[in-house]
């Protein structure tokens, strides 16, 4: 079974969500999915917010729906999102945007993800993913770094780690599998989302001046 979609529900305060997520699980709030059959969902509170995640479109507009109604009769005011997986671009997409069905599609898709990828780096002045390597040592860190550099791949160097900047996933990918076959015995690479374009993504955090205190 997939969970294909998604329903957000945003309360006032995690009070309210933990008690909608109380009226969930013990199955005071139902609904009937497209087929005239009951709904069966999965949820989850965080914070503030309640996650289901359905199969269905019909299923996701019919618990939509449901959770509505349940709300306004306990007096909450809330705000309810509809998303879709896109399982090329890897999120959660507008519901009504179209998603690919056929490899043709798909390719096409991936094509054009990557093309905003490369064009979003070279516009940030910063690339959008990270290929990131953990040596053994510092002796081999320091002298992959000094490798790559020969190579014309500048990477930031931590101590045992280093960082690659490669501005869109595909590249990313395909310089990590390059260097798995490279580095010394024992290293470890991932590919990250770089801390950059994480932050230009990210709302700023109202408490950050708080020192932390915003959890």
């Amino acid at each position: 079974m997939s969970d294909d979609f998604r329903v957000r529900v945003t309360l006032a305060d995690r009070r309210q969500a933990a008690q909608l997520g109380g009226l969930l699980e013990r199955g005071e709030i139902t609904f009937e999915d497209g087929a005239g059959g009951a709904g069966r969902v999965a949820a989850s509170v965080d914070d503030r917010e309640v996650f289901l995640y359905l199969e269905e479109r019909s299923q996701a507009d019919a618990a939509a729906a449901a959770l509505r109604d349940a709300c306004e009769r306990h007096g909450w005011s809330v705000e309810v999102e509809l998303r879709r997986w896109h399982p090329v671009a890897e999120e959660w997409a507008d519901v009504d945007a179209p998603v690919p069905t056929t490899g043709a599609e798909e390719d096409a898709e991936r094509a054009r993800l990557i093309a905003q990828e490369r064009s979003e780096s070279a516009s940030w002045g910063f690339s959008e993913y990270e290929v990131r390597i953990q040596c053994p040592s510092h002796r081999d860190t320091v002298e992959l770094s000094r490798r790559l550099l020969d190579e014309g791949l500048p990477a930031v160097r931590r101590w045992r780690y280093l960082l690659v900047g490669v501005p869109d996933e595909d590249s990313a990918q395909t310089l990590a599998d390059r260097l798995r076959g490279e580095v010394p015995a024992g290293s470890t690479i991932t590919v990250e989302a770089s801390l950059a374009a994480i932050a230009r993504q990210t709302p700023p955090n109202p408490f950050a001046v708080f020192g932390g205190l915003g959890g």
